[in-house]
């Protein structure tokens, strides 16, 4: 695999904004069950998650079930991405943040 794979090697926060944007944009975005659980809970669509993928705050990436996640918020949501080769990246869950 390529040094710069991001399924294998993390990003910095600007490098995963400009790929997810990307992706957001020309690839595929992918919910997991869980994601549309929890998106359904606090009243968030795919198109809310959409948005913040193109605007929000991402964070440094951690190591959870061998994969690199991402976390991304805003004041009012936070979403959790890994990428995925082919150009796609899976939300893995969501939510809108509590005041």
């Amino acid at each position: 695999m390529p040094a710069d794979d991001p399924t294998v090697n993390p990003l910095r926060p600007p490098a995963a904004k400009a790929l997810a944007r990307d992706i957001a944009e020309n690839g595929v975005v992918e919910f997991s069950a869980h994601a549309l659980d929890e998106m359904a809970k606090d009243g968030l669509d795919t198109t809310d998650c959409l948005n913040l993928l193109r605007g929000g705050v991402f964070r440094f990436p951690e190591v959870e079930n061998r994969e690199w996640r991402y976390r991304v918020s805003t004041s009012r949501m936070s979403l959790v991405f890994a990428f995925r080769p082919r150009h796609r990246l899976r939300v893995v869950t969501a939510w809108r943040n509590r005041p």
